[in-house]
Protein backbone atom coordinates (compact mmCIF):
# COMPACT_ATOMS: atom_id res chain seq x y z
CA UNK A 1 0.00 0.00 0.00
CA UNK A 2 1.56 3.46 -0.99
CA UNK A 3 2.57 5.17 1.87
CA UNK A 4 0.62 8.31 0.42
CA UNK A 5 -2.87 7.49 0.91
CA UNK A 6 -3.04 10.37 3.38
CA UNK A 7 -2.95 12.81 0.60
CA UNK A 8 -5.10 13.87 -1.84
CA UNK A 9 -6.34 11.43 -4.63
CA UNK A 10 -5.71 12.09 -8.43
CA UNK A 11 -3.14 13.39 -10.45
CA UNK A 12 -1.77 17.18 -10.95
CA UNK A 13 -0.63 17.96 -14.81
CA UNK A 14 2.30 20.87 -15.09
CA UNK A 15 2.49 22.56 -18.64
CA UNK A 16 -0.01 22.90 -21.04
CA UNK A 17 1.12 22.59 -24.33
CA UNK A 18 -0.35 20.23 -27.09
CA UNK A 19 1.14 17.33 -25.50
CA UNK A 20 0.80 18.45 -21.98
CA UNK A 21 -3.38 19.16 -22.52
CA UNK A 22 -3.90 15.89 -24.09
CA UNK A 23 -2.03 14.13 -21.28
CA UNK A 24 -4.77 16.26 -18.69
CA UNK A 25 -7.34 15.48 -20.86
CA UNK A 26 -7.06 11.27 -20.53
CA UNK A 27 -6.72 11.91 -16.75
CA UNK A 28 -10.11 13.51 -16.81
CA UNK A 29 -11.53 11.20 -19.29
CA UNK A 30 -10.74 8.31 -17.04
CA UNK A 31 -12.53 10.01 -13.88
CA UNK A 32 -9.50 11.34 -11.97
CA UNK A 33 -9.23 14.23 -10.27
CA UNK A 34 -7.02 16.43 -12.56
CA UNK A 35 -5.13 19.74 -11.26
CA UNK A 36 -3.45 21.45 -14.07
CA UNK A 37 -1.43 24.49 -14.17
CA UNK A 38 0.94 26.20 -16.82
CA UNK A 39 3.12 29.20 -16.62
CA UNK A 40 1.51 31.33 -19.64
CA UNK A 41 -1.78 31.68 -18.83
CA UNK A 42 -5.57 31.25 -20.25
CA UNK A 43 -4.27 27.23 -22.20
CA UNK A 44 -6.24 25.19 -19.70
CA UNK A 45 -9.76 26.91 -20.58
CA UNK A 46 -11.20 23.27 -22.24
CA UNK A 47 -10.14 21.30 -19.84
CA UNK A 48 -11.62 23.19 -16.60
CA UNK A 49 -14.64 23.08 -18.58
CA UNK A 50 -14.40 19.70 -18.65
CA UNK A 51 -13.84 19.52 -14.71
CA UNK A 52 -10.06 19.78 -14.77
CA UNK A 53 -8.99 22.13 -11.57
CA UNK A 54 -6.98 25.07 -11.74
CA UNK A 55 -4.23 26.03 -9.58
CA UNK A 56 -3.43 29.54 -9.20
CA UNK A 57 0.09 28.27 -8.86
CA UNK A 58 2.72 25.78 -9.25
CA UNK A 59 2.93 25.37 -5.40
CA UNK A 60 -0.64 24.81 -5.06
CA UNK A 61 -0.81 22.35 -7.82
CA UNK A 62 1.82 19.94 -7.01
CA UNK A 63 0.58 20.22 -3.32
CA UNK A 64 -3.05 18.74 -4.94
CA UNK A 65 -2.01 15.19 -5.57
CA UNK A 66 0.43 12.68 -4.50
CA UNK A 67 1.68 12.17 -8.58
CA UNK A 68 2.55 15.17 -10.63
CA UNK A 69 3.13 14.89 -14.35
CA UNK A 70 5.63 17.42 -16.01
CA UNK A 71 5.45 17.99 -19.95
CA UNK A 72 7.29 20.82 -21.04
CA UNK A 73 9.74 21.62 -23.64
CA UNK A 74 13.05 20.70 -21.79
CA UNK A 75 14.47 20.17 -18.14
CA UNK A 76 15.47 24.07 -18.44
CA UNK A 77 11.53 24.80 -18.54
CA UNK A 78 11.08 21.81 -15.57
CA UNK A 79 13.83 23.33 -13.76
CA UNK A 80 12.67 26.50 -13.61
CA UNK A 81 9.09 25.23 -12.12
CA UNK A 82 10.44 22.59 -9.77
CA UNK A 83 13.73 23.89 -8.91
CA UNK A 84 11.79 26.89 -6.63
CA UNK A 85 11.97 26.51 -2.85
CA UNK A 86 8.41 26.95 -2.78
CA UNK A 87 7.34 24.34 -5.34
CA UNK A 88 10.54 22.10 -4.09
CA UNK A 89 8.89 22.35 -0.42
CA UNK A 90 5.70 21.44 -1.86
CA UNK A 91 7.42 18.14 -3.30
CA UNK A 92 8.73 16.41 -0.34
CA UNK A 93 6.88 13.40 -0.30
CA UNK A 94 5.42 13.40 -3.53
CA UNK A 95 6.07 11.61 -6.48
CA UNK A 96 7.47 14.04 -10.03
CA UNK A 97 7.32 11.87 -13.34
CA UNK A 98 8.85 14.13 -16.08
CA UNK A 99 7.69 13.22 -19.40
CA UNK A 100 9.53 16.49 -20.28
CA UNK A 101 12.30 15.86 -23.24
CA UNK A 102 15.54 16.14 -22.53
CA UNK A 103 19.65 14.09 -22.32
CA UNK A 104 20.00 11.32 -20.40
CA UNK A 105 22.22 13.65 -18.34
CA UNK A 106 20.09 16.11 -17.53
CA UNK A 107 17.23 13.38 -16.12
CA UNK A 108 19.93 11.62 -13.98
CA UNK A 109 20.99 15.12 -12.70
CA UNK A 110 17.13 15.43 -12.08
CA UNK A 111 17.10 12.20 -9.88
CA UNK A 112 19.35 13.32 -7.68
CA UNK A 113 18.38 16.87 -7.31
CA UNK A 114 15.09 15.03 -6.47
CA UNK A 115 16.58 12.46 -4.02
CA UNK A 116 18.37 15.43 -2.34
CA UNK A 117 15.16 17.59 -1.65
CA UNK A 118 13.19 13.88 -0.43
CA UNK A 119 10.84 13.89 -3.50
CA UNK A 120 10.45 10.76 -5.74
CA UNK A 121 10.96 11.00 -8.82
CA UNK A 122 10.94 8.44 -12.20
CA UNK A 123 11.79 10.02 -15.71
CA UNK A 124 9.74 9.02 -18.91
CA UNK A 125 9.64 9.73 -22.97
CA UNK A 126 6.20 9.96 -24.74
CA UNK A 127 7.17 8.20 -28.01
CA UNK A 128 4.05 8.91 -30.33
CA UNK A 129 2.43 12.14 -31.05
CA UNK A 130 -0.16 13.84 -29.85
CA UNK A 131 -3.43 12.18 -31.27
CA UNK A 132 -2.54 9.12 -29.50
CA UNK A 133 -2.65 9.73 -26.12
CA UNK A 134 -5.15 7.85 -24.41
CA UNK A 135 -5.64 5.47 -27.19
CA UNK A 136 -4.18 1.69 -27.71
CA UNK A 137 -1.73 3.34 -29.80
CA UNK A 138 0.61 5.76 -27.64
CA UNK A 139 4.06 4.51 -26.36
CA UNK A 140 5.52 5.75 -23.08
CA UNK A 141 9.00 4.72 -21.40
CA UNK A 142 9.56 4.75 -17.85
CA UNK A 143 13.15 4.51 -15.99
CA UNK A 144 13.85 4.80 -12.27
CA UNK A 145 12.57 3.28 -9.05
CA UNK A 146 10.84 0.00 -10.25
CA UNK A 147 8.91 0.37 -6.87
CA UNK A 148 7.65 3.34 -6.88
CA UNK A 149 7.09 2.83 -10.84
CA UNK A 150 4.67 0.15 -10.10
CA UNK A 151 3.14 2.28 -7.28
CA UNK A 152 1.76 4.86 -9.99
CA UNK A 153 1.28 2.73 -12.72
CA UNK A 154 -2.33 2.32 -12.19
CA UNK A 155 -2.43 6.17 -12.78
CA UNK A 156 0.01 6.09 -15.51
CA UNK A 157 -2.59 3.57 -17.23
CA UNK A 158 -4.99 6.25 -17.94
CA UNK A 159 -2.85 7.40 -20.51
CA UNK A 160 -3.94 4.49 -22.67
CA UNK A 161 -1.42 2.42 -25.18
CA UNK A 162 1.68 0.42 -23.71
CA UNK A 163 3.94 1.48 -20.52
CA UNK A 164 7.35 -0.04 -20.50
CA UNK A 165 9.52 0.06 -17.70
CA UNK A 166 13.42 -0.05 -18.43
CA UNK A 167 14.99 -0.10 -15.65
CA UNK A 168 16.32 1.79 -12.17
CA UNK A 169 19.04 3.74 -14.06
CA UNK A 170 16.69 7.14 -14.23
CA UNK A 171 18.45 8.23 -17.59
CA UNK A 172 17.48 5.10 -19.73
CA UNK A 173 14.15 6.54 -20.87
CA UNK A 174 15.65 9.48 -22.03
CA UNK A 175 18.93 7.41 -23.54
CA UNK A 176 16.01 5.39 -25.32
CA UNK A 177 14.33 9.00 -27.04
CA UNK A 178 17.63 10.41 -28.23
CA UNK A 179 18.26 7.26 -29.68
CA UNK A 180 14.76 6.43 -31.62
CA UNK A 181 14.49 10.24 -32.60
CA UNK A 182 17.49 10.22 -33.84
CA UNK A 183 16.09 7.57 -36.51
CA UNK A 184 12.86 10.04 -36.68
CA UNK A 185 14.35 13.57 -37.54
CA UNK A 186 17.52 11.66 -39.50
CA UNK A 187 14.69 9.59 -41.66
CA UNK A 188 12.53 12.84 -41.81
CA UNK A 189 15.31 15.08 -43.22
CA UNK A 190 16.40 12.33 -45.84
CA UNK A 191 12.81 12.49 -46.77
CA UNK A 192 12.21 16.34 -47.34
CA UNK A 193 15.39 16.12 -49.52
CA UNK A 194 14.21 13.20 -51.62
CA UNK A 195 11.22 15.19 -52.19
CA UNK A 196 13.07 18.41 -53.05
CA UNK A 197 15.41 16.10 -55.56
CA UNK A 198 12.60 14.90 -56.80
CA UNK A 199 10.74 17.76 -57.59
CA UNK A 200 14.00 19.02 -59.07
CA UNK A 201 13.40 16.10 -62.12
CA UNK A 202 9.68 16.79 -62.54
CA UNK A 203 8.07 14.38 -60.00
CA UNK A 204 5.57 15.29 -57.40
CA UNK A 205 5.39 14.12 -54.38
CA UNK A 206 1.93 12.68 -54.99
CA UNK A 207 3.93 10.28 -57.31
CA UNK A 208 6.58 9.55 -55.33
CA UNK A 209 5.17 8.62 -51.89
CA UNK A 210 3.99 5.48 -52.77
CA UNK A 211 7.46 4.25 -53.71
CA UNK A 212 9.00 6.03 -50.65
CA UNK A 213 6.76 3.84 -48.83
CA UNK A 214 7.51 1.16 -50.44
CA UNK A 215 11.72 2.11 -49.34
CA UNK A 216 10.24 2.17 -45.50
CA UNK A 217 8.58 -0.83 -45.55
CA UNK A 218 12.31 -2.08 -46.68
CA UNK A 219 13.18 -0.50 -43.12
CA UNK A 220 12.05 -2.48 -40.35
CA UNK A 221 14.07 -5.92 -41.12
CA UNK A 222 17.20 -3.78 -41.75
CA UNK A 223 16.86 -2.56 -38.30
CA UNK A 224 17.09 -5.95 -36.51
CA UNK A 225 20.03 -7.03 -39.08
CA UNK A 226 21.90 -4.18 -38.46
CA UNK A 227 21.20 -4.03 -34.44
CA UNK A 228 22.63 -7.84 -34.57
CA UNK A 229 25.74 -7.24 -36.73
CA UNK A 230 26.47 -3.64 -34.76
CA UNK A 231 25.76 -5.74 -31.25
CA UNK A 232 28.06 -8.51 -32.37
CA UNK A 233 30.71 -6.16 -33.94
CA UNK A 234 30.27 -8.68 -37.16
CA UNK A 235 29.91 -5.52 -39.91
CA UNK A 236 28.81 -8.12 -42.80
CA UNK A 237 28.77 -6.55 -46.04
CA UNK A 238 28.04 -9.39 -48.07
CA UNK A 239 24.87 -8.79 -50.15
CA UNK A 240 25.78 -4.96 -49.56
CA UNK A 241 29.55 -3.67 -49.59
CA UNK A 242 29.89 -0.12 -47.74
CA UNK A 243 31.90 0.79 -51.60
CA UNK A 244 28.56 0.20 -53.53
CA UNK A 245 26.89 2.17 -51.15
CA UNK A 246 29.14 5.09 -51.00
CA UNK A 247 28.85 5.09 -54.95
CA UNK A 248 24.88 5.40 -54.79
CA UNK A 249 25.30 8.23 -52.50
CA UNK A 250 27.38 10.02 -54.76
CA UNK A 251 25.00 9.73 -57.25
CA UNK A 252 22.62 11.49 -54.62
CA UNK A 253 25.01 14.29 -54.15
CA UNK A 254 25.71 14.81 -57.97
CA UNK A 255 22.47 14.85 -59.00
CA UNK A 256 21.26 17.45 -56.16
CA UNK A 257 23.81 19.93 -56.58
CA UNK A 258 23.34 19.85 -60.10
CA UNK A 259 19.99 21.41 -59.50
CA UNK A 260 21.72 23.71 -56.68
CA UNK A 261 20.07 21.83 -53.63
CA UNK A 262 22.17 21.39 -50.56
CA UNK A 263 23.64 18.18 -50.65
CA UNK A 264 25.47 18.70 -47.40
CA UNK A 265 23.71 15.97 -45.47
CA UNK A 266 24.51 13.24 -48.05
CA UNK A 267 28.17 14.41 -48.29
CA UNK A 268 28.60 13.65 -44.47
CA UNK A 269 27.38 10.37 -44.78
CA UNK A 270 29.25 9.53 -47.82
CA UNK A 271 32.63 11.07 -46.48
CA UNK A 272 31.87 8.69 -43.43
CA UNK A 273 31.60 6.03 -46.04
CA UNK A 274 34.60 6.89 -47.62
CA UNK A 275 36.78 7.06 -44.22
CA UNK A 276 35.59 3.29 -43.64
CA UNK A 277 36.88 2.42 -47.16
CA UNK A 278 40.36 4.33 -46.35
CA UNK A 279 40.93 1.95 -43.62
CA UNK A 280 40.88 -0.97 -45.25
CA UNK A 281 37.32 -2.05 -44.97
CA UNK A 282 35.55 -1.37 -48.60
CA UNK A 283 34.29 -4.84 -47.96
CA UNK A 284 32.35 -4.33 -45.45
CA UNK A 285 28.54 -3.73 -44.80
CA UNK A 286 27.80 -0.14 -43.90
CA UNK A 287 27.34 -0.66 -39.91
CA UNK A 288 31.07 -0.40 -39.81
CA UNK A 289 30.50 3.88 -39.60
CA UNK A 290 29.51 3.20 -36.20
CA UNK A 291 33.72 2.50 -35.54
CA UNK A 292 33.91 5.96 -37.69
CA UNK A 293 31.69 8.39 -35.70
CA UNK A 294 32.80 6.66 -32.01
CA UNK A 295 36.99 7.73 -32.94
CA UNK A 296 37.55 3.99 -33.19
Amino acid sequence: MSAHTDQPAGVTVLGLGPMGRALAAAFLDAGLRTTVWNRTPGRDTDLVARGAVPASSAEEAVAAAPLTVVCVVNYDASDAVLRRDTVTAALKGRTVVNLSADTPARARDTAEWADRHGIRYLDGAIMTPTPTIGTDDAVFLHSGPEELYREHRPVLAALGGTHTHLGEDTGRAAAYDIALLDIFWTAMAGYVHALTVARAEGVTGAELAPFAQGIAAILPPLFTEFAADTDAGTYSGELNPITSAASTMAHVVHASEAHGIDASLMRVIEGQARRVIARGHGADGYTRVADVITGR
